[in-house]
């Protein structure tokens, strides 16, 4: 692992301190971490859509196509939890 260092104001610094204890992470670089993960996820989720953009499909969007969506998406959530 890497160190970095990492200069904030006090305002910053303030605001990191409380969300840490607020929401449970036992250190500062936990919740950088845990950030950095966000964006880059955030990230590779807009150019998976960008790239899909393009994408041709085989099937009309509308009401139904989004219903069986929901229902894929709930049954790979629900494998998911059973593990």
């Amino acid at each position: 692992m890497v160190t970095m260092n990492v200069s904030l104001p006090d305002s910053l610094r303030q605001f990191v301190d409380e969300q840490v204890s607020e929401r449970g992470f036992g250190t500062t670089s936990e919740y950088v971490r845990e950030l950095i993960r966000y964006d880059r996820d955030r990230s590779l989720l807009r150019e998976r859509i960008l790239a899909s953009s393009d994408a041709e499909f085989s099937e009309t969007m509308d009401g139904a196509y989004f219903d069986r969506l929901r229902g894929a998406i709930r049954a790979a959530g629900d494998g998911a939890s059973a593990q």
